[in-house]
């Protein structure tokens, strides 16, 4: 970066357009695990989280670090997550901000909408976990909750494993028909709203939670052998998608072992003195980089414990924000006058 022209050193701002005009899905999958490949190679920085509650919502801070295509990047994301605000006020469930900076030197480089990116990468952690955890010829699934993530999940997915049957479950039933409308005309494959989830999961290869539900919503009696279970919502200590017990007889992979340990699924777990962190089989770095093994047998049940890392955010954002220069995208911001 050193290298650059000094324009180059001109902060810019990438709107949400930019960003879905920058990065698509598969570019975004790609990113994704070439991070957590990073990770297992000692590429990183060490990723940190501050969350903050408050009424009807909450607030969280995640930071990390990548060394990627020859640069040093560091990114700080400020979310604002109120799960009502789409039904009380019109507004998105997540609204924030990501700072990207050059990682040799601190130099602001950019500054990005942060809904698009959080979506799009949360999306492609799962698929990358599937890649890995999922059976290879996994094509039924079973999406737990139908809003703006579920639809990043299950086009996901379909990047990475045959999908041909869906079944879509939301508490809201006109939120869960209008999904599968609108998937199965995204997604060459049927999409089905259903009113029995539990059901719905018995009968599928993967299934994905993504909710902001803060008491279990599966237990190990609603799946079958083989399956791939990735759960999404578990952002914060007080949520929970998944009954401990289910972690306890599962094989069990995390994206990022202190952060799932603190809010995760496994912090769950952990709490009800069903695990210990040792019994965790991997964080996902562990499985891209080769040093753990993925799915072992076809009857194996695997849940990934996916918290959302920064990891994540920067690699997407570092992607973006290449693109934008290259393609001279995006408004040019002189913060220090």
């Amino acid at each position: 970066m050193d290298a650059w022209p000094d324009a180059a050193r001109i902060p810019l701002v990438l709107t949400r357009s930019d960003v879905r005009a920058l990065l698509d899905m598969d570019d975004c999958i790609a990113a994704v695990e070439d991070a957590f490949r990073a990770q297992a190679a000692g590429g990183t920085l060490p990723s940190g989280v501050l969350g903050t509650h408050v009424p009807g919502g909450g607030f969280h801070v995640k930071t990390a670090g990548l060394l990627l295509r020859g640069c040093a990047y560091f990114c700080a994301k400020i979310n604002a997550n109120f799960p009502q605000n789409p039904s009380e006020r019109g507004l998105p469930t997540i609204q924030g901000v990501i700072s990207l900076h050059d990682g040799s030197n601190g130099v602001l480089l950019a500054l990005l909408d942060s809904a698009e990116i959080t979506a799009m990468r949360t999306a492609a952690a799962t698929a990358v976990a599937a890649r890995y955890l999922a059976r290879s010829d996994a094509g039924t699934v079973t999406i737990v909750g139908c809003g703006t993530q579920g639809r990043g999940q299950l086009l996901a997915l379909s990047r990475v494993r045959p999908v041909r049957h869906v079944y879509a479950f939301d508490v809201d039933p006109a939120a869960a028909s209008a999904y599968a409308d609108a998937m199965t005309d995204a997604l060459d494959c049927t999409v089905e709203a259903v009113a029995d989830y539990r059901a719905a999961a018995r009968r599928s290869d993967m299934v994905v939670t993504c909710t902001p539900s803060r008491s279990p919503l599966l237990s190990e009696a609603d799946v079958s052998p083989g399956v791939f279970v990735a759960a999404v919502g578990s952002d914060s200590e007080s949520k929970q998608e998944l009954e401990p017990a289910m972690l306890a007889t599962s094989t069990l992979v995390v994206d990022v072992l202190e952060q799932c340990a603190t809010i995760g699924e496994l912090h769950h777990a952990l709490a009800a003195g069903l695990l210990r962190r040792e019994d965790v089989h991997a964080e996902l770095a562990d499985v891209v980089g080769g040093r753990r093994p993925g799915r072992t047998s076809p009857d194996e049940v695997i849940v990934f414990d996916s918290t959302g890392t920064a990891l994540e955010d920067v690699a997407a954002a570092s992607l973006v924000y290449e693109r934008a220069r290259s393609r001279h995208m995006g408004h040019a911001v002189q913060l220090d006058l």
